[in-house]
């Protein structure tokens, strides 16, 4: 399908019938699967034959779904997880164990500050949150010797700072580590961050890639153009005693990461989607590049009306030529940022949280990036473990209202956020 345009691929990449097969990608709503011998299983395990053994490591549903997203970020391969939190898990444990570091851009998702100031450094993995727009100068400080990746959002959840990938990636690589880039706001129809220099491209899929919330799901994308075998990743260069000595940079070549966190991670830690789940994404991976558009073209519309509205003090957006990071997202989402807007209200938070319980059309809801509108007041709910200076660092105010902007009239959604005034 390399061939096609994203548009198709959505559509028709990851599953592909043959002679009297089911056209629609079938849910395969089994744990386990026969075979006739146990030297073709015992290949299975070894990995020297293709096929299913058991759903927690691989399915055939889940497979088609795989296929496809690595098609449309551009990768080599994929792993889908139960969550969004969990494909992040897996991406960075894949590589880092105690007495490593990791950098981060500190304006990301509450939910991944904590993983990585908490959960992490419980587990010994260090790491250092950084502000993304300084110069490359002054993030080369925060590397260490014991660094093995950097990461950011595409667009960050829920300030919409715009990473430069490049500068990032070329950061990364001059250290001779990763770039792992959080694509879940963007999607692959408004970026693909490999195609600027990213290696791993993870995705919270219960977002726009699931579009109408209705499964939870992760991703991680592996683009196969790290050189892993460099001296800094001894957990695919050096043999895997628990699985049979295998080198997962010389056995599997390009592949050898998305390999090793499915066969490891995958195997031990067990986050693996249900197949009912992978059928539901991959329904909405169909209309992504339909949904994606709309919520763009909407999105610009309240952001522009908010901008000019009396009540508000303040609209982020990239999409506004006014917006800080609008020459960024030109650059790297020339076709449409994402439907997430946030923007501050006179009066405060209180006057904030009057304004969300005034609207109708529009829903309070803790979810995010889907087809309905949806508000949330950050401070007090997805950011609300964080301190009035680690909100502030993250780029959260206390009057901020995150909109998540739907596919509805955007005459309807305009008209709901004037009635709320």
């Amino acid at each position: 399908m390399s061939n096609y345009h994203i548009d198709t691929k959505c559509i028709q990449s990851g599953y592909q019938p043959k002679n009297g097969e089911a056209r629609v990608l079938p849910i395969y709503q089994s744990t386990t699967f026969k075979y006739d011998s146990a030297e073709h299983v015992g290949k299975l395990f070894d990995l020297e034959a293709e096929g299913f053994f058991y759903t927690r490591l691989a399915n055939p549903t889940v497979d088609c779904v795989e296929r496809k997203i690595a098609e449309l970020e551009g990768g080599i391969g994929a792993m889908c997880t139960s969550s969004g939190q969990a494909a992040l898990m897996a991406a960075v444990l894949n590589l880092c164990s105690a007495g490593d570091h990791i950098v981060s851009s500190g304006s990301i998702y509450g939910g991944t500050i904590n993983l990585f100031a908490v959960t992490f450094a419980k587990m010994g993995i260090e790491c250092t949150f950084v502000d993304i727009d300084e110069s490359a100068d002054e993030l080369q400080k925060k590397i260490k010797e014991n660094t093995k990746l950097i990461f950011a959002e595409t667009i960050a959840n829920p300030s919409l700072v715009v990473a430069d990938i490049e500068k990032l990636a070329k950061l990364a690589h001059s250290n001779g580590i990763p770039l792992l880039i959080d694509n879940t706001f963007a999607t692959p129809i408004n970026c693909r961050p490999i195609e600027h220099g990213a290696d791993l491209v993870i995705h919270s899929t219960s977002k726009y890639m699931d579009g109408h919330a209705v499964a939870l799901g992760g991703v991680v994308v592996d683009s196969g153009n790290f050189n892993w075998d460099n001296g800094k990743f001894p957990g695919l260069s050096t043999p895997d005693e628990s699985y049979h000595g295998m080198v997962y940079t010389r056995d599997c070549g390009r592949a050898a990461y998305i390999t090793k966190a499915r066969v490891q991670l995958m195997r031990d830690m067990g986050m693996a989607p249900s197949p009912n789940n992978a059928f539901l994404l991959n329904l909405g991976l169909e209309t992504l590049h339909l949904r994606m558009e709309r919520h763009c073209r909407n999105a610009q519309a309240v952001a522009q009306y908010l901008e000019k509205h009396k009540q508000v003090s303040w609209v982020n957006y990239p999409g506004l030529p006014s917006n800080k990071y609008y020459e960024l997202a030109q650059k790297y989402l020339p076709n449409g940022t994402c439907g997430v807007i946030s923007f501050g209200i006179k009066g405060g938070r209180e006057a904030a949280i009057k304004f969300i319980d005034s609207l109708k059309l529009a829903a309070l809801v803790v979810h995010v990036a889907d087809a309905r509108t949806g508000v949330l007041h950050p401070a007090s709910t997805t950011h609300r473990q964080l301190s009035d200076r680690q909100l502030l660092e993250c780029g959260i105010t206390p009057d901020m209202i995150r909109m998540s902007v739907g596919i509805e009239n955007v005459n309807d959604i305009i008209a709901d956020i004037e009635q709320a005034f």
